[in-house]
């Protein structure tokens, strides 16, 4: 195994437990990051532990292990996937719930790699070409492991040069949709339906609150609706009415389905395919205002006529949210940005109350649900932020 020299302040990192490498972590940058495993050394050529080399978004590699007697077999990843099942056994219990993170990168030690579990289907997202030269030998260490697997997707989230996306790779397909349910609602999905399967599991326990405390009665708007699963767990909770507006065409029949796969005619919802910004708008000029509003953008998005990114724009999308938002209603604040911190995410909150000489009470907040596993070293890793408000 290649020796790669680590500068003191990375390796004070690696000790410490941080997992992502960067290019300028190394005493002198190898030639090729291919994904091939390393072993990391200090400055006097002492082990600091061992991990792999690839380009993705966030980096150039991950740490696997700091023991100098681990072995990058087979055993290594068996045991991390059985580490994993282990510690998500309440969820796989819960007849209630068919969908949730069964792994989760560097939070269950392999950074670089997510798989998903949708009713006994498995569906991994493979972060970087270097990760993905592993493939055969984590595959076989995951069938090692998990016995019930009737099918497995994998989705290339790294530039494919054209390439598809998305592919059956193991087992039976799933059918189209497959029924997944969270916390007893039914939702279809897809997992060869492009990178998205049609609902976002790391909002379940937000879902689960909506249905549970801000709905019943309620009028609920659900922007950037995606195929609506917000609107769904508002309906389920007994909202008066719901409506959903998405920019994406597809947005309009996805949402139906899953009213429909509920039992709820679609027809006595309102689902819009229009600019959010230019709804709010409407919403003015037609004098509505809501009892709940949702609002989970996504971290960067460009449309014709705007450029929407959190870091710059979370503030005014929330002044216009607060302005149809009832007195005593509530605001649903969601970011998945990862290079905006919680603390950074509730000064815009609180800011854009303040130009709109508004008060509020912040009445709960979300991060990630506990089967998105977190590697406590790596607080970039924990990027959902949810603040539910009550407009005062």
């Amino acid at each position: 195994m290649e020796k790669i020299k680590l500068k003191k302040v990375a390796t004070k990192r690696v000790k410490e437990g941080y997992p992502l490498l960067v290019k300028g972590d190394f005493l002198s940058e190898p030639k090729q990051i291919d994904g091939r495993f390393v072993e990391l050394v200090d400055d006097q050529k002492q082990f600091v532990a061992k991990g792999y080399l690839a380009k993705q978004n966030k980096g150039d590699g991950w740490v696997l292990t700091t023991n100098p007697k681990e072995e990058l077999t087979q055993s290594f990843f068996e045991r991390l996937f059985l580490k994993a099942e282990k510690s998500r056994n309440t969820l796989k219990l819960d007849e209630s719930t068919t969908a949730y993170r069964f792994f989760n990168g560097e939070g269950d030690g392999l950074g670089g790699l997510t798989i998903d579990y949708y009713a006994d289907y498995y569906v991994f997202s493979w972060y970087s070409e270097g990760i993905y030269t592993h493939h055969e030998l984590i595959l076989k260490a995951f069938q090692a492991v998990i016995k019930d697997c009737l099918g497995i997707y994998q989705k290339f989230r790294y530039d494919l040069k054209g390439k598809e996306q998305v592919s059956h790779f193991v087992g039976k397909e799933a059918p189209a949709p497959l029924m997944v349910l969270e916390n007893g609602i039914r939702y279809a999905t897809y997992l060869d339906d492009g990178l998205m399967t049609g609902i976002f599991l790391d909002q379940r326990e937000v879902r689960e609150t909506i249905r549970e405390h801000y709905s019943m009665g309620k009028t609920v708007l659900n922007t950037f609706s995606y195929t609506g699963a917000f609107s769904i767990a508002a309906a389920m909770g007994g909202a008066s009415e719901t409506t959903s507006v998405d920019l994406a065409n597809r947005s309009l029949p996805k949402t139906k389905e899953q009213f429909e796969v509920n039992g709820i005619d679609a027809k006595t919802q309102r689902i819009l395919v229009m600019d959010v910004f230019d709804y709010f708008k409407y919403a003015l000029k037609k004098n509505l205002s809501y009892d709940t509003v949702i609002i989970d953008p996504p971290s960067f998005a460009r449309s014709k006529k705007r450029t929407f990114s959190v870091a710059k724009d979370y503030q005014k999308l929330l002044e216009e949210v607060i302005a149809i938002t009832n007195q005593n209603g509530v605001i649903v604040a969601s970011t998945n940005a990862a290079n905006v911190t919680m603390e950074k995410f509730e000064s815009f909150i609180q800011k854009a109350f303040e130009t709109s000489s508004t008060r509020y009470s912040m009445l709960e907040k979300y991060t990630l649900p506990n089967d998105f596993k977190l590697n406590p070293h790596f607080p970039e890793g924990d990027y959902l932020k949810v603040c539910i408000l009550r407009k005062k």
